[in-house]
């Protein structure tokens, strides 16, 4: 297979020589060669299963997805660094294995502080040094420092809704202080308060109010399913997959409005950018907000998939993807940028759903969101970059969110400091057309209950029982002469079905002792 554009292997030599010679010059000069724009839509809570093209039995329709994929690369072995929100995030933001942090480990809330470390490099922050123009738009979920009205750390309080954050400060910390240039985001989840959006650290609309006293915490003959387990009797819920915990928002926001909004800024941007200057590249971190509960699809595309709310939910998803790349082609900026999509995690859709709408989200996987099982942390990933990239590629070699840092400063010539993007490797080998070549031959999973797996070639250990997250069991006390952890041969078992951890215990040795190692360094 060819790349359409020779030019390429020449530019990156170049950045490779610029780079041996002085790294510091490599930084300064690597934008003067046509350097792409970058832009990573990353859905949340999205299944591999979910596009048609990469699950034949898909009953969701994903047309711009499908062209995506046929124009670009998809990743068939594509995994992130953890299968919940925040650690995730973490992990494509930092080149770095969130449990090597003790705030960045698990999921947070949206008073929480920020996990990423002061003297942290983010792929922003190595992409703005390089004179990149930087930006964030939409869901952060990784933590704010905000100013209080009583100098405590902000807290909510479960009983009243209410906390103690002083809406018409600026945050101390958020993402302008981690590389990115313009940001303009939701705090955490969709179904998490407070409710607001903020512009560069300024909360837009300070005006709070309790979404209870705009929203009915129940409607009508509401008929509670698998999720009511994650709310309580204060908390808004009116059906399957449509609910969020009371707390504080905007008196201007709207639940049903806010993916919509982000969608126009991230278009606003993109155009403000190319007016302003068109000869700077720009890199758009466009995490979005669905389709995570609530599963609150807009008007165009309420009832037009066959699985309700949630496939509705996933086609809105699909269209934003359309309507990003059309913004390109109008700006004529299409074929020199490189579109990322990817979600954080695998979906959470338990085996209740498959069963009742006979569409697996996670397909040829085993568990869900938050799993340590490969339906956990195994996501879709694509990649389009018209003028370099070769259409209608595959690249089926394990990969991790994590790796994009260290790609793309491979891609751009560009050199990080040291320790940093440390779980990061790149697999610049792909934009060179050599899809048969691995980049990684090892990657630790995290579920959200703190259970650890690793994977080597096509061996797969967990250190226990359970899925470790949101599938029941979650951990399973260890019977006196049963196995004590799970290990699964991947490429012949790829849904872990059979547990090989008695039969083979030498390797069960070799992956908890490799396992160990990684999990225990700096």
């Amino acid at each position: 297979m060819q790349l359409k554009n020779s030019s390429f292997g020449f530019f990156r030599l170049i950045f490779i020589l610029i780079g041996l010679v002085h790294p510091c010059l490599a930084q300064k000069k690597a934008v003067s060669a046509k350097s792409p724009n970058i832009i990573i839509i990353l859905a949340d809570d999205m299944g591999y299963g979910d596009i048609s093209t990469l699950n034949p039995d898909s009953k969701i329709r994903t047309p711009s997805l499908d062209k995506l994929v046929q124009q670009g690369i998809s990743f068939t072995n594509a995994h992130s660094s953890a299968s919940v929100c925040t650690p995730s995030r973490y992990g494509l933001l930092t080149g770095r294995y969130a449990f090597r942090s003790k705030t960045a480990a698990y999921g947070i809330g949206g008073f929480d502080r920020p996990v990423i470390e002061e003297e942290r490099e983010t792929l922003a922050s190595t992409l703005k040094k390089s004179g990149y123009a930087t930006a964030v738009i939409g869901k952060w979920h990784l933590g704010l420092d905000w100013q209080t009205k009583d100098g405590l750390p902000a807290k909510l309080d479960q009983k009243t809704g209410y906390s103690n954050v002083d809406y018409s400060k600026e945050v101390k910390k958020g993402p302008n202080n981690v590389g990115f240039d313009y940001s303009f985001i939701h705090p955490a989840s969709l179904d998490i308060p407070p409710y607001v959006f903020l512009r560069n650290h300024k909360v837009i609309d300070p005006d709070i109010v309790l979404t209870t006293s705009v929203y009915p915490v129940r409607k009508e003959r509401a008929l509670y399913a698998w999720d009511k387990k994650h709310t309580d009797s204060l908390a808004v819920y009116w059906e399957k997959g449509v609910w969020w915990r009371q707390g504080e928002m905007s008196k201007s926001f709207r639940i049903e409005t806010c993916q919509s909004t982000i969608v126009r800024e991230g278009i606003a941007f993109i155009d403000s950018q190319v007016s302003k200057n068109a000869a700077q590249p720009f890199f758009l971190y466009l995490p979005l907000t669905g389709p995570h509960t609530p599963w609150m699809p807009g008007d165009k595309f309420r009832g037009k998939s066959d699985i309700g709310l949630y496939g509705d939910f996933v086609m809105e998803i699909d269209d934003i993807v359309a309507q990003i790349r059309e913004t390109l082609i109008r700006n004529k900026i299409d074929e020199n940028t490189l579109i990322i999509f990817a979600s954080d995690n695998g979906a959470y859709w338990p085996e209740e759903e498959i069963k009742l709408q006979g569409h697996n989200s996670n397909s040829g996987t085993k568990g869900q969101k938050g799993d340590v099982w490969d339906g956990g942390h195994r996501i879709p990933l694509i990649m389009s970059w018209p003028e370099e990239i070769p259409g209608n590629a595959q690249y089926p070699h394990l990969l991790s969110l994590t790796d994009f840092f260290a790609t793309l400063s491979d891609l751009l010539g560009l050199v990080s400091s040291e320790n940093q993007g440390r779980d990061s490797e790149s697999f610049s080998q792909v934009f060179r057309a050599e899809w048969d070549k691995p980049h990684r031959n090892d990657m630790v999973h995290h579920s959200s209950g703190n259970l650890y797996g690793i994977r080597v070639v096509d061996w797969k250990f967990i250190e226990g029982l359970g899925s470790g997250g949101f599938t029941v069991p979650a951990h399973i006390t260890p019977e006196i002469v049963g196995p004590t952890g799970q290990l699964y041969q991947i490429s012949s078992d790829p849904r872990e079905q059979e547990n090989l951890f008695l039969k083979y215990p030498e390797k069960v040795a070799e992956l908890s002792n490799l396992m160990n190692k990684i999990t225990n360094r700096d």
